[in-house]
This record gives C-alpha cells, sequence and structure tokens, in this order.
C-alpha cells in the first residue's frame, strides 16, 4: 500500500500532536507529585536528580506509546519545562541564535547571521507562552498582566527580553529576546568580520583613552550596545567607572565599576527611578566616567551637563539614522528636559560637550557596520560644525541582497590630533589619508 504525501503529512502531524499531548500529560503528573515540603530542603543540584528521575518513571509507564530516543527526548523537554523556559529553551543554548521573536504560540522565528528564520518550535497554546513569559518576568521581580501589558526585562545571562501580553497583543503574547554572546566581542571580532576597519578602531581606542565625549548613534538592533562595549574596554582599569541603563546589557571588563538600572513603576504607580535621577546621583559618586546606556529622554540635558562640567570621557548611544540627525536628536531631548533657552544657546552647549559621533548600521543582507565616524568641531553661528573623518562607501549588492563596499578615510585630519598626543595616544597621519580602492 502505497500513502500520498498528504496521508504521510497527517501522520507526522498526529504524531506530533500525539506527542505534545503526553508531554503535557507528563509535566502535569510531574508537578503534582512534587513533595514541596522536602524540596524545601534539597539544593538545587538535589532537586533536578530527584525530578529527572521522577520524569523518567513517568515516561516508563508510556514505555508502550514512545521509542527510547523519544523517551529521552520527553525527559529533556520535562525537565526544560519544570526548571526553564520551556520551548525555548534549545533556542537558548544555541550559540548562532541572537534574536528569538515570538508571535503568538505558533509562530516563533530566530536571527542567525543577519537573517529571519521560521522555527518549528511551538506552544502549547497561548496560556502555555503566557506561563513562560511569567517564568521570565518573576526572575527580575517584575509583573505582566492585563493591568501592566507591556514589560522589559533580561534574563540571567543579560539577555534583553521585552513582552506585551493580551488585550495589547491581538494574536497571543509578543515577546522578544535580544540575545548576547557568551564570550563578549572584542575590537579584533569587528575588525575581522567586517564591520570597521582596523584604522577605524584604533582612532576610536585613541579617542576613548584620551577621554573624549563619545555618541554612538544608529537604529534598532544595529549594534550600538555592542560597540559601547567594546570601547569600554579601552578605558583604563585604574578609572572608576558608572554605567546606567534601564535594562543592563553591559559587561564591563574594569575592576572598579558601579553598575545602576533604573526601575518602572510598580502596580501602583509608585517606586519609578528614572534614568535621570540615577544620572544626577552618579554625579555624586566620584566617577572618573560616566556610561549612559541610552539616553533616550530627559537624562540627555544632564548627560551633556555633566560632560561640560568636568566629567569628561563619557559614552553614550541614542536612535537616529545619521551622525547629523544624532546632533538634533540631542536638540529634541535637551527642549524635553525642559531646558528653556533659544536654540544657539543649546546648538553651542551639544557642540561643547560633544566631540566623536559614531554612526552604526545595520545594512540590508543583516551585516551591521560602523559607517561613519564624525568629529564635531564646534559652533559656527547657528550651526554645529561637523566633519566625517572615516566613512563605509557602497559599492554595490550581491544577488543574496548582501551590500558591498569598503571603508575609507575621507582625508580631513581631526581638529582632535593634538589632544590625542597631548595624552600620549597618537594616531598615525596615514590612517586618515583617502582611500580609493
Amino acid at each position: 500500500m502505497v500513502l500520498s504525501l498528504a496521508q504521510i503529512n497527517d501522520a507526522e502531524n498526529n504524531a506530533d500532536a500525539n506527542f505534545r499531548r503526553i508531554k503535557r500529560e507528563l509535566h502535569e503528573q510531574l508537578l503534582a507529585h512534587m513533595d514541596l515540603s522536602v524540596i524545601g530542603t534539597m539544593n538545587d543540584a538535589e532537586i533536578r536528580h530527584e525530578l529527572r528521575r521522577g520524569a523518567e518513571e513517568l515516561c516508563r509507564s508510556q514505555a508502550q506509546l514512545m521509542s527510547s530516543a523519544e523517551r529521552d527526548h520527553l525527559i529533556s523537554d520535562l525537565m526544560d519545562e519544570t526548571f526553564g523556559l520551556g520551548p525555548l529553551e534549545p533556542l537558548l543554548k544555541d550559540p548562532t541564535v541572537s534574536d528569538i521573536l515570538i508571535n503568538g504560540p505558533s509562530n516563533v522565528y530566530v536571527e542567525r547571521r543577519g537573517r529571519l528564520q521560521l522555527t518549528e518550535v511551538t506552544f502549547h497554546d497561548n496560556r502555555h507562552l503566557e506561563d513562560i513569559v511569567q517564568r521570565i518576568v518573576s526572575r527580575s521581580g517584575r509583573r505582566v498582566d492585563e493591568s501592566s501589558p507591556m514589560v522589559d526585562t533580561r534574563l540571567p545571562d543579560g539577555s534583553r527580553v521585552n513582552a506585551v501580553v493580551p488585550p495589547l497583543a491581538l494574536d497571543g503574547a509578543l515577546v522578544s529576546i535580544r540575545r548576547f554572546p557568551d564570550r563578549p566581542l572584542c575590537a579584533a571580532d569587528l575588525v575581522r568580520s567586517g564591520s570597521c576597519s582596523q584604522d577605524m578602531i584604533d582612532f576610536l581606542a585613541a579617542c576613548v583613552q584620551a577621554r573624549l565625549n563619545i555618541v554612538i548613534s544608529g537604529g534598532t538592533g544595529s549594534g550600538k550596545t555592542t560597540l559601547l562595549n567594546i570601547l569600554t574596554s579601552f578605558i583604563p582599569d585604574d578609572e572608576r567607572v558608572a554605567t546606567i541603563e534601564d535594562a543592563a546589557e553591559l559587561r564591563l571588563q574594569q575592576p572598579h565599576v558601579a553598575r545602576m538600572e533604573s526601575r518602572p513603576a510598580n502596580s501602583e504607580g509608585k517606586g519609578e527611578v528614572t534614568t535621570r535621577e540615577l544620572l544626577k546621583n552618579a554625579l555624586r559618586m566620584r566617577p572618573d566616567r560616566i556610561i549612559v546606556g541610552e539616553c533616550r529622554g530627559q537624562e540627555a540635558y544632564d548627560m551633556l551637563q555633566a560632560m561640560n562640567t568636568g566629567h569628561d570621557g563619557g559614552l553614550t548611544t541614542l536612535h537616529a539614522n545619521t551622525a547629523r540627525d544624532a546632533i538634533g536628536r540631542l536638540e529634541m531631548l535637551q527642549a524635553l528636559a525642559g531646558f528653556d533657552a533659544p536654540i544657539w544657546m543649546i546648538r553651542r552647549q551639544i557642540a561643547s560637550a560633544v566631540h566623536i559621533v559614531v554612526q552604526v548600521n545595520r545594512l540590508p543582507g543583516g551585516k551591521r557596520k560602523i559607517t561613519g565616524i564624525s568629529e564635531v568641531t564646534g559652533f559656527d553661528g547657528q550651526v554645529i560644525s561637523m566633519h566625517d573623518l572615516f566613512v563605509f562607501k557602497r559599492t554595490g549588492m550581491t544577488p543574496r541582497r548582501v551590500v558591498q563596499g569598503h571603508f575609507t578615510a575621507t582625508g580631513i585630519r581631526p581638529e582632535c590630533l593634538k589632544r590625542l598626543e597631548e595624552t600620549g595616544n597618537e594616531v598615525p597621519f596615514e590612517h586618515f589619508e583617502e582611500c580609493h580602492g
């Protein structure tokens, strides 16, 4: 008897549904048989051992319905459901996955090497997905429900999580997980992957060590935080560094780091601690440097004030499409902070505070690159003066829509070279000679 393709697909679907049903039933039985009074006296390793033993006994009761390989798979899934994040655990263990994007219980996408792919991972239903979301947010003391249906948090490994649940999410919970590699990327990794040139890294390293104020600009997912992490590696170990973030993502290697994270309001609308409040407090902590993970609100005013009043060497990121747009966004954020002053005064303050703007972009095809390094040179009349020092010049696109091009200096020598020399961070003039190939 020859089965049609449709019959084979139906059989496979029925087998998958049966496997999921058995897993759900066994997971409920496993939880029901847990003796909480005994578990309270055991350490984590002992709990895992006992639960695995219980899972193996339950699976043996279904031995006639499953092969040995299926039982091993089921036991692993049961342990993930009990201790981990259920169906997400294999994706979180996959080093090639950089983003996990969940659009309801049946649509889970991942990003690998800059490209989105639909996975075979599914949840039993929306309740199962929301249970996993609750497990994620409860670890950091946050909550998400109908009265507070949006949340930003992070996993223990630093991965950033955003979740939106019904009624705001119409087709089931929406979850975005921005993952970070187990080993933090270094400057050599950027050069090796073609994200920038060695000359660009040498210049940025000198700027950090010379305590220039640097703003990293780019869109969502363009690699701003990754670059910020890399630039912090050039900060000398004998400096006290204060970091302020909405969700802690920075992983500084220096021994003297004061890390702070803002806090949202609780269910009663109380207890909020903003980035701006943390930044004001950081100024009283005798920091040698202040790093703000992202300027997106009123804290931009205080960041610029700090840069202008002796707290040099500051680093921050913000959302903008170009270096010039980044300056314009800083002007807007100054106004949001209630800085009631003529536009020329706002621009003069920005021109005095910011020395370097680094533009990063995620290009078609998924590649992330430093597409420009610009120097702010002053204030002329009503305009902030700035020029490009390094740029990425596009030369074409492959059939797979991957942008091709090369990095080049513009031929302009930075005005900050004198400061680099004075601080012992000289950069050869050859770095700034324009390349035509």
